[in-house]
Parts: C-alpha cells; structure tokens; sequence
C-alpha cells in the first residue's frame, strides 16, 4: 500500500471546531496519525471553523436547525478541498453525508454514558422534589421527565466550563454532560455521577469520533484506514441505522446503543414523546456483519408500536 504523506510544503489540515472538547478530539486523531506513521507535529495543521451551532448560543438548537449545526460549515470547508479531513463528534453528524463525502473512520470509543452534573455531588435519584435541571438535549430532556415529571427542565447550552458556571449562578441544580467528553478533557474536577445504560440510555454514537473525508481522496483513505477501530464501526453501523429509520434528529428524542460479545452484537433502542410522557423500548441480538440490519429492524419494531404522531409536539 502506497501512501504520500504530509511534507513541509504540504501539511495535513485537519478541520475541527473551536471548542476544548473538539481541539481535544483534533489533538487525539493527530497524535494517533503521528504514531502511526511517525511524522512530526508539523506534518499537520489543525484549522478551527466556526460553525452555526456554536455562534448562535442563546436559542434551542431545534429552534436554529437540529442536527448539522455543527457540521455544516466544517464539510463545506472539506468538499471546497481547504482542509483534508474533519473531525466529528459522531452523535452530531446527521446520517445522510453530503455527496462527495465519506465517513468511514471511527476511533476507539469512549465510555458512551451520560454524567450527572451537581456542585456538590450527587446522584440523580437524590434530586429533590421539583428542582431544577439543565439541559439543551430533547432525548435527556424526555428521559428525566419520564422518570420524574416533577422536575423543572430549562434550556442549558454551553461548553463544559460554561454549564459550570450557570450551575453556580443558581441557572439550575444539576445538568448532563457526556462521560466521554469529561474524559477527553480529563476533567476530573467536575463533580459528577455516570449514568448507567440502564438508567437512561445514551445518545446513538455518543462517545464516538468520526473522521470524515473527501470520497475521491485515496490518499487520505489510506491514511485514516490505519486508524480505523473495527469494534466502534461494527457499533456504530447499528445504531446509526436504527437512528436512520427513524429519521431521527434533534427534534426527535431518540437513545440507542449497541454492545459486542464475541460474535453478536446486541442493541437497544428507545424513542419518547416529546414531555416524556410515554417512552417506547425494545432490543435485538444478532451476527456482528448483521448490525445494520437489526438496527432498521428494531426501528421499525418502535414505529409500528408508537403509531402517528408519536415526535409531534404538543
């Protein structure tokens, strides 16, 4: 296998947003990359594009557009061919890509589990009668109404540093963050309890990065196929085809996740109406090579049990 790879006169850019979590995401592919193929830091640019999901911070994101908010510009800038590859928090990429692109690169998965967030320590089942919480998740939002509609929800956006201080500011008591993304950023600081799958099922892909290239870039192709984990991807082709045909967005409060034990892969799945008023669950085990397919099947299971109507808002 041939590869050309980054010289002086012509580094790798590798496209990314702006905030600590997604440079640290950047940083995690270029010493991946690095090590794999021992280059020099300077073999690579890491280019920050400023995305609609992160200028506009005071409004819902359903209100501005669900799920490429966070992507769209970064792809633009990629098919434009001003940078090499993107790198993407997997539980933010819509599951159709724009033509002329491919993600076909997954990185070793962190823990996908949901975190609870309280200054002062904490479970959330010690959370007391009607207090109040922040997210800006429709899924978190449904799963805790589910299970304790006396609690107050209010809209909570943010980094993680920026969540911390409106919890101070008394914005809220308690918010979610992802297990995966305090560990990317080591933050082990801030307070938090994990969230078990059985508690409350995670986003689909969440804890995973994608890596998302040009499709016509061989070059690029072989050089992300050396990073590629198999066990992230066989996951993810699961979920994401369950997340797919239920045409899921950020619109729609949807959690799914798929597990590996040897030769099968089992996925759970779950949708909820939008107050949480009712929650809809069901899983399925099969062949690894079978993922996807499960995935549309376990989909189609949910639907036919949830009927019309089931996402509207009330």
């Amino acid at each position: 296998m041939t590869v050309t790879f980054p010289t002086p006169a012509r580094t790798l850019k590798i496209g990314t947003r702006g905030s600590p979590l997604a440079l640290a995401q950047a940083h995690e592919t270029r010493a991946r990359l690095m090590a794999a193929f021992d280059l020099p830091v300077e073999a690579f640019e890491v280019v920050v594009i400023s995305t609609q999901g992160d200028r506009v911070q005071d409004r819902a994101l359903k209100e501005i557009g669900g799920k490429g908010l966070f992507t769209r510009e970064i792809e633009d800038q990629l098919l434009a061919g001003d940078i090499d590859i993107a790198v993407h928090s997997m539980k933010d990429m819509p599951v159709d890509q724009p033509e002329g692109l491919i993600l076909d690169c997954y990185l070793p998965r962190e823990n996908p589990c949901d975190a609870f967030v309280q200054l002062g320590g904490g479970a959330l089942k010690d959370l007391p009668q009607g207090a109040t919480v922040g997210t800006s998740s429709l899924r978190r939002k449904a799963q805790l109404l589910h299970r304790r509609p006396d609690l107050n929800v209010v809209e909570f956006r943010g980094n993680v540093q920026t969540r911390l201080k409106k919890l101070k500011d008394g914005v809220a008591e308690a918010t979610f963050l992802a297990m995966a993304g305090l560990n990317r950023l080591n933050a082990a600081d801030v307070p938090r309890s994990e969230i078990t799958p059985e508690e409350m099922l995670p986003a689909v892909a969440q804890g995973a990065i994608g890596i998302e290239r040009r499709l016509d870039d061989a070059n690029t192709q072989r050089l992300l196929t050396a990073l590629h984990d198999v066990p992230t991807g066989q996951r993810l082709a699961a979920e994401r085809a369950f997340l797919a045909a239920l045409d899921g967005s950020c619109e729609t409060p949807i959690a799914g996740l798929a597990t590996l034990n040897g030769d099968t892969l089992h996925l759970r799945g779950e949708i909820l109406r939008i107050d949480g008023s009712e929650a809809l669950s069901d899983d399925i085990s099969g062949p690894i090579d079978q993922g996807a397919a499960m995935g549309i099947e376990l989909a189609e299971r949910l639907l036919a049990r949830a009927g019309d109507g089931f996402f509207d808002w009330k």
